[in-house]
């Protein structure tokens, strides 16, 4: 059993992506990405999407490189699964290449890793999710929906340790007699919330930059003065805080040219 495993992983490892990227060409179901260096994690992987989603074509990616070449190729891929631990290149690099080259990806993490630094890092970087591998897949599928649905999904184990500043931003509402339903009620300018409705949704100051045409200095200007009014330090803990308050965002409305 392990020799043939072994085999068929020795004969994917010379080009899964290609033979998936011929017969991807055919179809124009959603696409997804699987990187990872290990056939079984692969195979398993695509058997759970296409639980999820049966029409979905997934094509798969034993390291980095191929990664990129395959996003490159392929204008249509929705959600890239990403693990971190890469044998040509730290999978972190490759994350951050993807939000900035194409930001209109949906990047999740899935990985062996579960450090809340290595969540953190991701999270901060882009990832609209962060599923350990170790979980059941049950909750890696329901965390896969969430983010196909527009969601982020964080670990409870993350949203436990980081409670300190969701908890605190609800408070100070309570004692001022906010009752928050909207972005706006925090007291944020309407570029304010823009910037904040496309950060909650990972995207990079660059994106949100080109999305809304503002500056780059002025959407950091921006995301600065957020962190600063909702008392939080970063990316992670902002999406964490707000998440927490169930608001209803309203449509982003790009600048005018």
């Amino acid at each position: 059993m392990l020799a043939n495993t072994e085999a068929n992983a020795s004969k994917l490892n010379e080009g899964p992506w290609r033979s998936e990227h011929d017969r991807a060409d055919r179809q124009c179901s959603m696409k997804i990405l699987v990187v990872d260096n290990h056939f079984l994690i692969r195979d398993a992987l695509r058997r759970s999407l296409k639980t999820l989603k049966s029409d979905a074509t997934v094509l798969e990616a034993t390291n980095g490189h191929q990664a990129m070449q395959l996003v490159s190729e392929h204008a249509n891929i929705r959600l890239v699964l990403l693990e971190l631990n890469l044998p040509d290149r730290d999978g972190f690099s490759v994350l951050g290449e993807l939000r900035e080259r194409h930001p209109t990806i949906s990047v999740v993490v899935l990985s062996a890793r579960q450090d809340r630094d290595s969540v953190a890092r991701a999270l901060d970087l882009g990832a609209l999710g962060f599923i350990p591998k170790s979980g059941p897949r049950e909750v890696m599928l329901s965390a896969l929906d969430l983010v196909l649905a527009g969601g982020v999904y964080i670990p409870p184990e993350i949203l436990v340790r980081e409670q300190r500043p969701a908890t605190s931003l609800k408070l100070a509402c309570v004692a001022s007699g906010t009752r928050l339903a909207r972005p706006a009620d925090l007291g944020l300018t309407g570029r304010q919330t823009d910037v904040l409705g496309l950060l909650m949704k990972g995207k990079s100051n660059k994106a949100i930059s080109r999305t809304l045409d503002l500056a780059l200095p002025t959407v950091k200007n921006h995301v600065t003065a957020i962190f600063k009014s909702i008392k939080v330090t970063n990316r992670t803990e902002a999406v964490i805080a707000i998440s927490s308050l169930g608001l209803e965002w309203p449509q982003v409305a790009p600048s005018p040219h």
